[in-house]
């Protein structure tokens, strides 16, 4: 009997879990930074991305006051 009977299997079921429930954590906060590093990876404010596709050409100026007042 190895680690004095069932005490020692205890322990490393105790381990177990423990280790089970780090890891979930750990996956679940790496899901999550993955997920909003994606949603906003530059840091640019929608305002910042109108206003460079306004000066790119890509809108009009109507199109560009109507987004405007949309995002605001």
């Amino acid at each position: 009997m190895m680690w004095g009977g069932t005490g020692g299997w205890m322990v490393l079921h105790l381990i177990f879990w423990v280790l089970l429930v780090v890891g979930l954590v750990l996956l679940a906060l790496w899901a999550v930074r993955k997920v909003s590093a994606g949603a906003g990876a530059s840091g640019e404010s929608s305002m910042d991305i109108l206003k460079k596709r306004y000066a790119r050409g890509e809108l009009s100026r109507e199109e560009y006051e109507e987004k405007k007042r949309d995002i605001s």
